[in-house]
Order: C-alpha cells, then sequence, then structure tokens
C-alpha cells in the first residue's frame, strides 16, 4: 500500500511497440481511468507520445522515472485523469522500431516495460498488471529466454519468493462472459503436450483451479475437465489416456471435495459450460480450450495467469502488426481486462 494507505493503482504494459498496444491504450486510458480509478503504463515515452498524437484530443503525458514516484504523487493528491495518462518511463530505441515488424528492439523494449511493472507488483507498488500484447519472435530475435508472458511471470515471481520455478505452479485461463477455460499445457509442441497428461497434473490442475477460482467465485464452484481423445476415449477405442490418467484424477479431487466431472467429450464440454452446466472447463492443451473461447470472438476475452502473487490479466489477441495505425484495432478485450484486474486485484 502507499503510505497513506490509499488503494494501489493498476499497472499496465505497452506491450510490443512495433504493435496496437500502445494505441489501443491511447484510445482506452480515459475510460479506463475513469472506471477504475488511478492506472499508470510502463512505457517508452517518444512511442506512448506518437501513439496519442494519433487519438484526436488524446490524454497528454506526464512522465516519472519509477513506480515510487507514482505513489508519492497519489500520497500528494494527484491523479491521473481522462486529459493525462501516466507513464513510467523505460528504454528503447524507437528508430530501430517500425510498426508492424518484428525486430529485436521491440522485443526488448516490451520485456523492458514488463520488467519494471513486473518488478512494482512484487514490490506492492502496484495492485496488478496488464499487459499488453507482446510478439514472441521479437522477445526471440532480442535473447529473452522464454516463449511467453505466462512462464517469463512465473519465473520472476518464483525469483523474487526465493524458490523454484517448479514450487510456484501457474495456469493460463482465458475467460469471457460465457466462458472460463484453463488450460493444462500451455506453450508446447501438440506431441509434447499429450505427455503432459498425467493424473499427477490434472489434479494440480483442479486444485489449483478451486483455490483461485472459488475465491472469485464467492460460493460453490463446478469444475469439468474435458477429454483429450475424440469423444473422451469412446471407453478405450480411441485412446487410453482418459481411462490411465484423467478420470484417476477426477476421481482424487473428487475424494477431495472438489465438485468437478470427467473426462467429459471434447465436442460438447464447452457448449455445456456456456449454458451454465459448469463454472470452468480443464481443457487438455492449447487449442483444445482457445479455439472455443476465441470462436465466440476477441472482443470480450481476458487472459488471466492463476497463481503468481498478484493478478494478471491481458487482452485474448496478439500484436495485430496489420491493424497497426488503421484505426480498426478493438479495445473492447483490453479493456475487459483492465476491468477484470480492478475487480481482483
Amino acid at each position: 500500500m502507499s503510505p497513506l494507505g490509499a488503494r494501489l493503482p493498476l499497472a499496465l504494459t505497452m506491450g510490443d511497440p512495433a504493435g496496437i498496444g500502445p494505441e489501443l491504450l491511447a484510445r482506452v486510458w480515459p475510460m479506463a481511468v475513469s472506471e477504475v480509478g488511478p492506472c499508470w503504463v510502463a512505457g517508452n515515452a517518444p512511442i506512448m507520445q506518437a501513439a496519442l498524437d494519433a487519438v484526436p484530443q488524446g490524454p497528454r503525458l506526464r512522465c516519472f522515472e519509477n513506480a515510487q514516484q507514482v505513489l508519492q504523487a497519489l500520497d500528494h493528491g494527484e491523479q491521473p485523469n481522462a486529459q493525462t495518462l501516466w507513464l513510467v518511463a523505460t528504454e528503447a530505441d524507437p528508430q530501430a522500431i517500425r510498426p508492424g515488424q518484428i525486430s529485436a528492439a521491440a522485443g526488448l523494449a516490451s520485456q523492458r516495460a514488463l520488467e519494471l511493472a513486473t518488478q512494482a507488483c512484487l514490490n506492492r507498488q502496484a495492485s496488478a498488471l496488464v499487459t499488453a500484447p507482446i510478439h514472441k519472435g521479437a522477445w526471440h530475435a532480442a535473447g529473452v529466454p522464454y516463449p511467453g508472458h505466462t512462464e517469463w511471470l512465473q519465473a520472476q515471481a518464483a525469483a523474487h519468493a526465493g524458490c523454484a520455478v517448479s514450487d510456484l505452479p501457474v495456469r493460463m485461463m482465458l475467460a469471457n462472459a460465457e466462458l472460463k477455460v484453463v488450460l493444462l499445457s500451455v506453450h508446447e509442441a501438440l506431441r509434447q503436450a499429450i505427455e503432459v497428461v498425467t493424473q499427477h497434473e490434472v489434479l494440480a490442475a483442479l486444485q489449483h483451479m478451486q483455490r483461485h477460482l472459488s475465491r472469485r467465485a464467492g460460493g460453490p464452484l463446478r469444475l469439468a475437465v474435458a477429454g483429450l481423445n475424440p469423444h473422451a476415449g469412446e471407453g478405450g477405442l480411441f485412446g487410453h489416456e482418459e481411462q490411465l490418467h484423467i478420470a484417476p484424477a477426477v476421481a482424487a479431487a473428487q475424494a477431495q471435495g472438489i465438485d468437478v466431472v470427467g473426462p467429459v467429450s471434447p465436442d460438447t464440454v464447452f457448449w455445456r459450460a456456456r449454458q451454465g452446466e459448469f463454472d470452468a472447463v480443464l481443457a487438455m492443451y492449447h487449442d483444445q480450450g482457445l479455439i472455443p473461447i476465441k470462436y465466440g470472438g476477441l472482443d470480450q476475452g481476458v487472459n488471466v495467469t492463476l497463481g503468481l502473487p498478484f493478478v494478471r490479466t491481458s487482452p485474448d489477441h496478439g500484436t495485430a502488426f496489420d491493424l497497426v495505425g488503421t484505426g480498426r484495432a478493438n479495445p473492447t478485450s483490453l479493456m475487459a481486462a483492465i476491468r477484470w484486474a480492478a475487480s481482483a486485484g
């Protein structure tokens, strides 16, 4: 908390500066600060200023050197508002960054902004983290040794806690107004993802969901586990993972008092959840869970990382290089992520 005990601000990241992150932040800022209260953006000042300049009557920029300065300003009665975007400035090389193009400079810029905002959350200088999209190819070009936000945040949180990464498990959840889906595996090739479907991993994921989702639900939580194979294996005709791993994990979870059913045929479980039968579904691999979420549209989806010592959300879309500067990028998912973070942070 800040010295005067006020609610901590949200930390937002610029994302990949060659993508739509900066312009979406410029567009949602007035709505965000009006709805959820104090926020600040971590990113490069010239890049953010260029995004603000492209918005008619857009907010002006106020820069800070670090997150502590933001808290001091709040404690002195100052507030960000619809006319002034608060930015904690990070280094970048704007001359080496081209809109819509993958580059090491853009990857490094997004990583620096993420580093600053993450440390603010870990040090209790921000209430929650909302991340604009990064580009994994840009991170790779910059030498960042992580495939995405989820793995990077897990490593940073583990280092802060002084524990091994394996001792701080996290899960990716995608959510919209109709459906919540948690992924058993994230950014892994399908062959490797199948190997993750073990009794131990499925049970651990269900325990994780129960622990973290029940807090937000505020009441009984009913979970479902998707099968891996067509028709959940059809009694072993189409695979044995359901019999050997998923069903025993579900039984073990039920014995621990978790209200869960499964394995449920993956071609019906998400529809049943949308009808209200389940509060959340555990999907067996990345695309199995994300296709039903994204098929419903990218404008309301929110990416939530469960298991971090702070709330982290992100819009359910990528950098959209093809939309940069066109004015056609939809800010609704980013605003949904901000609302989710504010309500849970």
